[in-house]
């Protein structure tokens, strides 16, 4: 694949996405594109079945959107940038492969909604977030007024939100926004260690526990319920089920090919 601003390497079952725009990453509409373009590619590759999102450098994970390019757009240009931003969101969201987001240091803005539309993130100790967003007359056109309240509860989202004050990785992970904090020198390699954890696992449960766990959030119990029972049920009909159960039956490691 051809990209400006991505790198993607791919080596163990686990794909490394990188963000490439020194020195801190911004996001503008080309990034959302090869974005999208990615994880078309990635989604479409048996070979793959975890995906690391991280930047480059030590500075920064992304430090928000890209502003001059935000600056000189019309009402018009602006819904046309968060059409292709929103399309990058939801394909990382909804990938059906986990994604892990690797923060290697500042998250702000639509970094920060960049890494709350991964399943799982690990940061550095040094790692910074915010949702800066008001204090330059305008709201977080990410997904970040949505997907933040999901995780932390309304009362927290509103004051990282109104605020939009700086909080560091041991707030992160105390508001669970983050799943584990490292130092930095250790984060890739943190990284690559929970996906190859995850590697291992049958690529189909992990699949439909992800669409039973992200559906669900936007549903009633019940419709929850019924979802997850549908979920169940394509994960039992795997050849995976049939090799995780006869594995545990003669105490060995199943060995899952996907199916």
């Amino acid at each position: 694949m051809s990209l400006e601003f991505l790198t993607c390497d791919i080596e163990q079952h686990v794909a490394v996405v990188t963000i490439n725009r020194p020195p801190v990453n911004p996001l503008n509409s080309k990034v959302f594109k090869e974005l999208v373009t990615v994880f078309n590619e990635l989604e479409e590759n048996s070979q793959v079945r975890v995906i690391i999102l991280t930047g480059s450098g030590e500075k920064a994970f992304v430090a928000g959107a890209d502003i001059n390019e935000m600056a000189d757009l019309d009402l018009v240009g602006m819904m046309n940038m968060n059409r292709v931003s929103r399309e990058a969101f939801s394909k990382i969201e909804n990938a059906s492969k986990p994604v892990i987001a690797a923060i290697n240091g500042l998250a702000l803005g639509g970094g920060l909604e960049l890494a709350l539309a991964c399943d799982l993130r690990i940061c550095s100790e040094k790692a910074k977030f915010a949702f800066p967003e008001v204090g330059l007359g305008i709201i977080p056109g990410g997904g970040g007024t949505q997907r933040l309240q999901k995780i932390v509860g309304q009362g927290i989202a509103k004051e990282l939100l109104y605020f939009g004050d700086m909080f560091d990785a041991n707030r992160a992970l105390e508001l669970h926004i983050v799943n584990k904090v490292v130092p930095g020198e250790e984060l890739l390699a943190t990284a690559k260690q929970w996906a190859e954890k995850l590697a291992q696992k049958p690529p189909v449960a992990l699949r439909m526990l992800k669409i039973a766990v992200n559906a669900g959030s936007n549903a009633d119990l019940e419709t929850g319920l019924t979802l997850e029972a549908s979920s169940f049920a394509n994960a039992f009909s795997t050849e995976d089920r049939k090799e995780g159960l006869k594995a545990f039956v003669e105490k060995r490691k199943p060995v899952y090919v996907g199916k």
